[in-house]
């Protein structure tokens, strides 16, 4: 049987155990823009999960364990794979629901619970990912149990079912089988199930080797919650705290060479060079340029950029207790709507709150927010409806999973991009009714095309294109249109080519690592090829990762 203490402990192990693979699992990310995070999302959803099952005492049960663990994961959700992954032990959870203990039976029953649910969640369940992993599990579990009750014997045939569906992931999904890898995903799911296996069978807890990473000066979880911490106002040289990690090629040339570029660039280099890879953070008002010499080392994975100036004024006028931790606000009776916005960048947030957004939740490609920090923004905002805007469609489940956490009425916009959400904002009308409104903003953000400016993170056969990194990739709607080497042609060939005969606004945000002077040569070159009858703005968004976002309406 599995006690309590067991099932608190396999969790905690599972959480250590992708924590210290979470770079493996991101590389197998087969789009090469600069995201690669299922494995981090995956990481820290399971993590919220860990901290609060390590105050646990030995004496709980399966059901308050899997119970604690459901809660936590479900509110520090992060991306689709966190949000399927809280999704799976939340109906694991109700499996084990009063029950003391838990044989073969029971986990079987538990996990079939938890892929029902996480299918049942999923508008367009794809098989050859995570689900279908976890499917082949519970499937597995389902047989073998009727055969030995044991439950490390039935977890063992989970592990081994997850293994045979991860490989057999890629003749499900074409892409994966071009690109030479499985499911990334499944991937982070089998290395959950085996850190779980380390306490089932050996009574082991996988220790975590991200202390190493603590050798990096400002970290993901904790010293990135407030890099200006340190500065005083006057004192922060440069704007933007840069982190990245480059998994590094074979014939990768010395870390000492990137650090010395690193240091010509900013300050507070530290480059950390271990035999895989090169954990980077720096200082600058080019992150841009620092990831691109990244790129001559290797791929990138864990990127994040914090506008270090932005979160010393906040902290300086009271309003940065914890980042993405707004005060809880009670509904006004007297205020009917309100706004939260997902959006990274100073000035692509501040159109947001021009627009009439309550509050930002900081956040986009890279950065995905979890569902408690969406939470925190809904009940910071004292409306009794609140709407809510992802703007990203790797933000959108865990945006949904917290309708049902929110004390207040909350609609969720499958916003996709910035500018559908910016187009949403302007389409509402204070004096209709909440369903008429996310009617008429869903028919107007569904008419905007979005088209995004970035560079290859990693080289890549993909879509027909062969890919090298560092290349500018030009994006219609999500999907690769082109590759160039030119950033102004590149983005003037796809404003043009997303241009329709009805278009009759188009916008253009530019981000933190272009220049204005740049932003300038690109508007001069779009209106010289800008039909008359096309009204066009460039705007700067602060945005990072992507030089030039494009709304075409």
């Amino acid at each position: 049987m599995i006690e309590g203490s067991q099932l608190r402990d396999a969790f905690i192990s599972a959480a250590h155990n992708i924590e210290n693979q979470k770079q493996a699992v991101d590389a197998l990310n087969v789009f090469p823009v600069p995201d690669g995070d299922t494995g981090t999302n995956m990481s820290m959803t399971i993590t919220a999960a860990a901290r609060e099952l390590g105050t646990l005492e030995d004496n709980i049960t399966v059901a308050q364990a899997s119970q604690t663990a459901a809660s936590a994961l479900l509110r520090g959700a992060r991306g689709n794979s966190g949000v399927i992954l809280s999704l799976l032990f939340r109906g694991f959870s109700k499996g084990l629901a009063g029950k003391h203990s838990a044989d073969g039976t029971d986990i079987a029953d538990a996990l079939a619970k938890g892929v029902e649910a996480a299918y049942k969640a999923v508008m367009k369940p794809t098989e050859g990912t995570i689900l279908t992993v976890a499917r082949f599990a519970a499937e597995r579990a389902k047989v073998v149990c009727k055969k030995d009750n044991d439950p490390i014997y039935v977890w063992k045939e989970i592990i081994d079912a997850a293994k045979d569906a991860l490989d057999k992931t890629p003749e499900m999904l074409p892409v994966l089988k071009k690109a030479g890898v499985v499911d990334a995903g499944g991937k982070g799911l089998l290395v959950i199930f085996e850190g779980m296996m380390s306490v089932f069978q050996d009574g082991t807890i996988i220790e975590s080797t991200a202390a190493d990473q603590k050798k990096i000066a400002v970290s993901w979880d904790e010293g990135s919650r407030d890099a200006a911490a340190e500065y005083e106002g006057e004192d922060i040289t440069f704007t933007y705290c840069t982190e990245f990690i480059v998994v590094k090629k074979e014939d990768a040339e010395d870390a000492l060479k990137l650090r010395a570029f690193l240091e010509s660039i900013g300050d507070s280099a530290v480059v950390v060079d271990d035999d895989e890879i090169i954990k980077c953070h720096v200082h600058t008002d080019n992150p841009g340029n620092a990831m691109q010499e990244g790129l001559k080392f290797g791929y990138l994975i864990n990127m994040k950029i914090d506008n270090m100036r932005e979160q010393f004024e906040k902290k300086k006028q009271g309003k940065q207790k914890k980042e993405q931790a707004a005060e809880y606000v009670p509904v006004d009776p007297d205020r009917e709507y309100g706004f939260v916005a997902v959006a990274a960048g100073e000035g692509l947030q501040n159109i947001f709150k021009e627009l009439g957004a309550d509050n930002i939740v900081s956040g986009g490609q890279t950065m995905n927010p979890s569902t408690e920090d969406i939470l925190s923004a809904i009940h910071a905002t004292p409306a009794k409806t609140v709407f809510v805007l992802p703007n990203n469609k790797n933000i959108i489940m865990a945006a949904e999973q917290a309708i049902k956490l929110a004390d207040r009425k909350v609609y969720v916009l499958q916003t996709r991009t910035v500018p559908q959400g910016m187009t949403a904002m302007l389409n509402f009308d204070p004096d209709a009714d909440a369903n008429h409104n996310q009617m008429t903003m869903t028919d107007a953000f569904e008419q905007v095309a979005t088209g995004s400016v970035t560079f290859a993170a990693r080289d890549s056969d993909f879509d027909g294109h062969d890919i090298k990194k560092g290349e500018i990739l030009a994006l219609e709607n999500g999907k690769l249109a082109f590759v160039g080497n030119d950033l102004m042609k590149a983005t003037v060939k796809l404003t043009r080519s997303m241009l329709k005969k009805d278009t009759a606004f188009v916008s253009v945000y530019y981000g933190s690592d272009v220049t204005e002077d740049q932003a300038a040569a690109v508007e001069e070159a779009l209106r010289a090829k800008m039909p008359e009858d096309v009204e066009m703005t460039m705007l700067c968004g602060g945005q990072p990762v992507y030089y030039f976002l494009i709304a075409v309406e």
